[in-house]
Parts: structure tokens; sequence; C-alpha cells
């Protein structure tokens, strides 16, 4: 295994012996590693530990924040650097296509280790919601935290309560209150942005990501808005961007999300729901269906109270959507097929002329 020989900039950006050994693997000295920060339509921002580069996105390869790169000279006619390779991804926090298409599939970010989920004191995530963001998070390979966001926002008492109401969905998970104004909580945040560490914020438009992230940056790098009346937020991060932090961690805002699917998360699923999958062994029937059956084990636990009627319910609903995954992979490879073909007529069409 190759060590590391690379500036203390690199080392910074989470570069470690695993992914030197990704790009030797390439068998191609003149590359060199870089990290993407920012992908804007057509191009993207890289980081090579000494400087930031803008490259040109290669046709036909889907590009995230957080990716590793190697990257080559240009081509004598061409100009400047090129992407020549993305190093494989270790965690994909991914959303994928909803079952009705309306919201196209999009990678959020890459090779993160820690997903920071906001649940604003003053908004409107409500369990449903924060149960997919954390099958998300899970399905990533990442490690989901929960920052209940805006604590002084509100009495001490609704604090509590929906401390409470977020542990009873988020078993096993980090739960920590937070407020960027009076700066409670910031103490416990820190273990996760330890230098080389990246951290990807998540959550609904006004749970308070934004107002989060200059804080932690120590400078207003992001827009930042209002929360309308009916609790919703403004969107006003309309891009994903990896930031280096003043104490060494990586971080990621991104935009906020209204609709999300967990087509293609079933693990995560599963995940989530944990002690609803572990009273779903005692059913006497092994296809038993959940909705009634005699001899569920479910019917049973919502009789004496081990089970809530809206998390049974909310686990039939997500776990049907992961069964459309394999119907969106197809309809992507499609449409890449599509996208190849179409590259290549231009291409001969270009060389003609």
């Amino acid at each position: 295994m190759p060590t590391i020989s690379a500036a203390p900039g690199l080392l910074a950006l989470g570069w470690d012996d695993g992914w030197a050994t990704a790009l030797a693997e390439l068998c191609d000295p003149t590359l060199v590693p870089a990290r993407v920060s920012r992908v804007d339509r057509g191009r993207c921002t890289v980081m090579t530990g000494v400087a930031e580069l803008r490259v040109a996105a290669e046709r036909g390869v889907e590009l995230a924040v957080g990716d590793w790169l190697g990257v080559g000279p240009g081509s004598a006619t061409g100009g400047g650097a090129r992407i020549a390779a993305v190093l494989p991804r270790r965690c994909v926090l991914r959303r994928e296509a909803d079952a009705m298409g309306a919201a196209p599939p999009q990678i959020v970010a890459a090779n993160i280790d820690t997903v920071l989920l906001c649940d604003a004191l003053d908004g409107s995530l409500s369990p449903r919601h924060l149960e997919r963001f954390l099958a998300l998070a899970w399905q990533s390979g990442a490690t989901p935290v929960v920052l209940v966001t805006k604590s002084d926002a509100v009495p001490a008492a609704v604090v509590a309560e929906t401390v409470d109401a977020v542990k009873a969905v988020a078993d096993g998970v980090s739960v920590l209150v937070v407020s960027s104004t009076t700066g409670e909580g910031m103490a416990d945040v820190a273990p996760y942005l330890a230098p080389g560490r990246t951290v990807a914020l998540l959550g609904l438009s006004g749970a308070g990501k934004s107002t989060l992230a200059n804080l932690l940056v120590g400078a207003e790098i992001l827009a930042t808005g209002a929360v309308r009346k009916d609790g919703s937020g403004r969107h006003t991060t309309s891009h994903r961007e990896l930031v280096q932090l003043p104490g060494g961690g990586l971080l990621i805002d991104t935009p906020g999300m209204r609709a999300v699917s967990v087509v293609g998360a079933g693990d995560g699923v599963e995940r989530v729901f944990q002690d609803v999958e572990v009273l779903a062994r005692g059913c006497k029937y092994t296809n038993c269906s959940h909705v009634g059956e005699q001899g569920c084990a479910l019917a049973a636990a919502l009789s004496d109270g081990r089970l809530e009627r809206g998390r049974l319910e909310s686990w039939l609903r997500l776990r049907g959507e992961p069964a459309t995954s394999q119907l969106e992979v197809a309809r992507r490879d499609i449409a890449k097929r599509k996208q190849r073909k179409a590259a290549k007529i231009a291409d001969r069409r270009a060389a003609r002329t």
C-alpha cells in the first residue's frame, strides 16, 4: 500500500492511504488527486491541497461534491486540466427519483463521514419526515446525527418535548440541541468536525442549515432567509459546496428538500425501523402483510401500546417505495445509453466539419 505523499493541505481535505491506493491503481503518474468542492453547469471546482482549479465536467460522468478525482494535464490543443477518473466513492448520500418521476435522481454528497440532520424547533419537520431523512442517511453509509436547531426560539418545555419525539423515531442516533444564535450545544457538535472529516447538513428548508454553516465557518459564506408564517423555509442554498472549517473539518451544506423519496434505500429503512422489524419477526405467518391478519405481532403491539399507529403506517409506506428502485435503475440506464449515443453522433458530425 502506498504511503501518503501529499501536501498538508491535501491531508486536510481527507486524503489518506486508501485514496492513494485507488489513485495508484490507475497506473498514470501524471495524475494528481483533487476533491470536488462545487459542481456548476458544465464545470466544477476542485481542490488539490495547494490550489483551486476550475475544470470541465466530463460528458456523461456524474460528478458530486465531495468526490475524489484523478486530474491530469490537458491535451496539447485543449488547454487546462482534465478529469481522468472519479475514484470509487466510500459513502454516497443519494436522493433517488420518486415513484412518479417528479424529482430526478441526484447525488447530494459523496465521501462523507457524518450526516447532520437539522430539525428546527420553529419549523415543520414531522416524525414522518425525519424517518425519511434518517433512511437516506443510513443508506449512504455515513453516521446520522440529529441537530434540534433554534433552541433559543421556544420555551425549554417545547425543547424537551421535541427531543423526546425525535428520540422516539431515531433509536441509536445521537440527538443534539443547538442554537446558532446563542452557541448552545456547539461544543457537542465539535467532535464530528475533526480535521479531515466531512459532514453534510441535511434538512427541510428553513431548518437553519445555512445559519449553522456560517457559524461553523466563521463567515457569511451562505445566504440565509426568513421562515414563512406557515413554518416552511425559503430556499436560500441553491447549490452544494464543500468548505473547510477553521478547526480542520469539512462541511457540505445542501439545498433544503421538500419531497424526500426513499426509493432504493431499503437497508436504510430497515435501520430506521429496527424496533418494528424486531416486532414483525413474531408474526405467526412469514408472509404476513401486517394489516390486521390473525396472528400479526404488529397488530398485537398496537393493541397493547408498544407500537404507535403512525409509525406502523410509515413503515409500511416506506417499505413499499424501495420496491420500485429496479425500475428507476433501468430508466437511468436507458437514459445514459441515449446520452452516449447522442454524444457519439455529435462527435462524428464535428469531425466532418
